[in-house]
């Protein structure tokens, strides 16, 4: 027989319902046994407040008479109804505690009763959204949250609903912001896909600098460190450029492009309170890498009617015309040969002149040589925003 219980998602909504059988004696009689069943019949098939009087109507029915195997009429609304209905009603009991704390911005707590109610509902999206979501207001519950979160786009993405958000891109954006969240300190290099891609969603997420700022961060501690240290270690004899050290910059250089790209939508995105100071790193790294100024305010002007750049794919050998240590950039790829930046005509050749600046990598001195530097983090300010919500 198809189960009847209608199950709600987060509440129950009940009503006060005058039924003359609650006015007869709870004795365990023929009479009233005929009423309480026929009450239960006429409900609860009903809406929840129906079902309530149903409930209610069995309840009469098993506790005022005594077990009797043969019974089954008393069988029958015990198992397939009375047993169901409380299970539901407990769960709904659960889902509302995990709404109120929700709401009451107690994430550890809604995570705690969250995890209960996946325990028997696997598929319940809303809940691992709002669990996963709830990581970016909690930094103390960004690994579980970003558990969460996987889970969540895995079922979004099966087709499952994706409320509390009012559209699927917006619901995406935010969950794989969530994961990168997650990675941004301990794995950098790995939170820059996860960036990329909550970019990409039409969602109030890609207007927030502090995405882009986020972004530029992941270059600058993952590939970018990575890289500067790959290229000191590939330097040959006296600090003399190698085929070795010269790939290494050219590979490094693709990376500084798309921290250039990610600080120049920061800085196109940025209020009037934040953008000053995201220029001044902005336009310290453009010239570290342009050796000019000239042509960085069309680059923010611009940069945001381009689609983001993906991570840039390493590359494994030299072309023919040995690059340039700091060739041009307009925040695209580099490929490592000869290239027309923003700031003027081709650059090409090999490692000369001279280069420092406080978020550059290299510091390139002299024809032919190259000293190596640090890597430290862009001294961005980032001006914190409501990411709850993509």
């Amino acid at each position: 027989m198809r189960r009847t219980i209608i199950l709600s998602t987060l509440a129950v909504v009940l009503a006060v319902f005058a039924v003359p059988v609650w006015a007869q004696t709870k004795e365990c009689n023929d009479e009233n046994k005929a009423a309480w069943y026929d009450t239960f019949l006429k409900n609860y098939k009903g809406e929840p407040p129906q079902q309530k009087i149903a409930y209610d109507a069995a309840k009469l029915y098993l506790t005022s008479c005594p077990p009797d195997p043969a019974d089954k009429i008393a069988d029958f609304m015990k198992n397939k109804f009375v047993v169901p209905y409380e299970a539901m009603m407990g769960g709904v009991t659960l889902k509302k505690q995990f709404e109120d704390a929700y709401k009451a911005k107690n994430f550890a707590e809604a995570v705690k009763l969250g995890k209960q109610i996946v325990a028997t509902e696997p598929d319940n999206s809303a809940v691992y959204i709002m669990m996963g979501v709830g990581g970016l207001s909690d930094e103390s519950l960004l690994s579980d949250a970003a558990e969460s979160a996987r889970k969540a786009i895995e079922l979004v993405q099966n087709g499952k609903p994706f409320a509390p958000y009012e559209s699927k891109d917006r619901a995406l954006a935010a969950l794989n912001y969530v994961i990168a969240r997650s990675k941004l300190k301990t794995a950098p290099a790995d939170a820059i896909p996860f960036l990329i891609q909550a970019a990409k969603y039409d969602s109030d997420l890609k207007k927030n600098p502090q995405l882009y700022l986020d972004l530029a961060t992941a270059y600058n501690d993952g590939p970018r460190a990575k890289l500067t240290e790959e290229y000191k270690s590939k330097i040959g004899p006296n600090q003399t450029e190698t085929s070795e050290s010269k790939l290494a910059l050219a590979n490094l250089n693709q990376v500084l492009d798309r921290q250039i790209d990610a600080l120049a939508r920061a800085a196109a995105l940025a209020d009037a309170a934040n953008k000053t100071a995201i220029m001044g790193d902005l336009t310290e790294l453009y010239k570290y890498r342009n050796k000019s100024e000239a042509g960085l305010n069309e680059l923010v002007a611009s940069v945001l009617s381009k689609p983001i750049p993906e991570i840039p794919t390493p590359l494994t050998s030299l072309p023919a015309t040995t690059p340039s240590s700091t060739p041009a950039t307009s925040g695209g790829t580099t490929n490592g040969g000869t290239q027309t930046g923003n700031g003027g005509g081709p650059k090409s050749g090999g490692s000369t002149g001279a280069a420092q600046s406080k978020t550059g990598s290299v510091t390139v001195t002299g024809a032919g040589s190259a000293k190596p530097a640090s890597s430290p983090t862009p001294a961005v300010k980032k001006p914190r925003a409501n990411h709850s919500r993509g």
